[in-house]
């Protein structure tokens, strides 16, 4: 029995998937999510997309930071003056 050659898949098409992305914010939300979550278990990978966003997504980034900077802020606070 001769055995196949495996064959080069097709590309795959991801720009029903890219549309389905920005037309549902919703979608777009637990894809990040579930990108993050396998991200997350990966200390390689953490690090290189924290430079992919730092370096690419500024407005991703300067978010990121400013909520950082809150954060620390409010924990600096005495709790009767965290503006709760």
């Amino acid at each position: 029995m001769k055995t196949e050659e495996l064959k080069p898949q097709d590309s795959i098409d991801f720009e029903p998937f890219y549309q389905a992305l920005e037309d549902d914010p919703r979608l777009l939300e637990e894809a990040l999510e579930i990108l993050l979550e396998m991200v997350n278990s990966e200390p390689k990978s953490i690090n290189k997309l924290a430079l992919l966003i730092k370096k690419d997504s500024r407005n991703l980034y300067n978010g990121i930071v400013e909520l950082y900077i809150s954060s620390q802020n409010m924990g600096n606070t005495p709790s009767c003056c965290s503006g709760h």
